[in-house]
């Protein structure tokens, strides 16, 4: 990790020269793993991914701590990137259902994750990172996540539109979290499980009514029927590579009044 500020110059004008650069530190925080990687500006990994446990409790400090000790693991990286499962707004936490509200609500994770490793921080839901590793930009696109928990967002023209809380819709007497997440998994076994996405996935079509649908997360390989003609699965990977683009211009707005999430366009390593 720099020690230097990113934004002094003389540490713009060294990382401007590094071939690659900006890199950024992608981290996929989920219920049950925290996976991390190290991606040039093209989004291509320069140092492979890795994953842990995720703490348990998994308070902000505990989840902060365990990141920084998969960064040590890293070459430098000049600002980091997060996936967080829940609803997040500019730089805090507004839910965090596989772990644990109470602890999260309120949290300023972009200022923590900052100070923490001394560089900028951008922040969305897990979903919405998943998805920006992975659209196309072909008309009006959705993204599902199946792990721990369900995520979900929505793109038009590789644009994200919005993260929906999908996991907490209620299905009968049950959230789809409950329905077709980890535990659920876990309960009813893989057959029962099959069926109950197969059905969840006819849902979100015909919510969304997108013209693409992907799906993703560490779950999705367990899917053992045909997907409807435009849907398809999408590698888990995309959690953490979908991160560079957190930093294009068009991200801009999800990130105004975040001091902590301002990358330097003035002589900076764009």
């Amino acid at each position: 990790m720099p020690a230097a500020s990113p934004t002094d110059p003389v540490t713009r004008a060294r990382d401007a020269a590094r071939p690659g650069a900006p890199f950024t530190f992608g981290v996929d925080i989920g219920g049950t793993f925290l996976k991390a990687a190290v991606l040039d500006a093209a989004s291509a990994v320069v140092a492979e991914r890795v994953k842990q446990p995720t703490p348990k409790p998994a308070t902000p400090a505990t989840v902060i701590e365990a990141i920084a000790a998969l960064a040590v693991q890293f070459p430098p990286f000049d600002r980091v990137s997060v996936g967080f499962p829940g609803v997040v707004r500019g730089g805090a936490v507004v839910t965090a259902p596989n772990l644990g509200t109470p602890h999260w609500a309120g949290f300023q994770l972009i200022d923590a994750m900052a100070q923490r490793f001394g560089v900028p921080v951008r922040l969305l839901n897990d979903a919405a990172v998943q998805g920006l590793g992975v659209v196309e930009g072909h008309g009006l696109e959705c993204v599902i996540t199946l792990g721990t928990g369900v995520g979900c967002a929505l793109f038009r023209k590789r644009r994200l539109l919005l993260h929906l809380e999908f996991g907490q819709l209620r299905h009968m007497q049950e959230t789809y979290d409950r329905f077709i997440g980890q535990a659920a998994l876990d309960a009813v076994g893989v057959q029962t499980w099959n069926e109950r996405v197969r059905k969840s996935i006819e849902t979100v079509i015909d919510l969304t009514n997108c013209d693409t649908l992907y799906v993703g997360g560490g779950n999705a390989r367990k899917i053992a029927f045909e997907l409807p003609l435009r849907a398809r699965i999408v590698p888990n990977a995309a959690g953490v590579t979908g991160g560079v683009r957190l930093w294009e211009p068009e991200m801009d707005d999800f990130f105004t009044g975040e001091a902590n999430a301002q990358w330097p366009a003035a002589g900076g390593a764009q």
